[in-house]
């Protein structure tokens, strides 16, 4: 006869102490997967960029919680790199668009398959039904986030 361990509900609180223990870790791992030759601040903006492709200048300095200039500057290193494009748009010639350069997807697809590859080491040595309930538990924790964040963008682009 198994027996089986009854384990209570976890709280949300044990649940963020253990999602940042695991978040501090895979810093440790992504930096073997060296972001170079961008900043973090830098590869914040990236992908913002690939995921709010065409945003202004504005809207991207308040996604980053920034000031326009800040954010200006940060925008003119990677169009130097060649990593964003600067588009006027059409609408507007005072405003301009920002864009996800081909090399700037073509870096991030390079940093995500390199990042992976130790993600890959680490998840190999796991149990295979814990790497399931991994998986799972991830799946819901990304639907949560996208949610919260898209309804937040959503609200500050109404107030805007």
């Amino acid at each position: 006869m198994a027996v089986s361990i009854i384990r209570p509900r976890p709280q949300p609180d044990e649940v963020a102490r253990v999602t940042s223990t695991a978040a501090e870790l895979l810093e440790v791992l992504w930096g073997r997967a060296s972001t170079a030759p961008v900043s973090a601040s830098q590869l914040r903006v990236l992908l913002i960029l690939e995921h709010h492709e065409g945003i202004n200048l504005r809207t991207l300095a308040d996604s980053l919680a920034s000031t326009p200039p800040s954010t200006s500057r940060l925008c003119d290193r990677l169009q130097a790199t060649g990593f964003v494009d600067r588009v006027v748009s059409p609408s507007d010639r005072r405003e301009v668009r920002l864009h996800l350069s081909d090399r700037g997807r073509a870096f991030l697809d390079d940093l995500r398959q390199r990042r992976q590859r130790e993600l890959r080491a680490v998840l190999e040595v796991m149990p295979a039904a814990q790497r399931a309930a991994l998986l799972e538990g991830l799946e819901a924790f990304c639907d949560a986030a996208a949610g919260q964040i898209h309804h937040e963008a959503d609200s500050a682009a109404r107030s805007a």
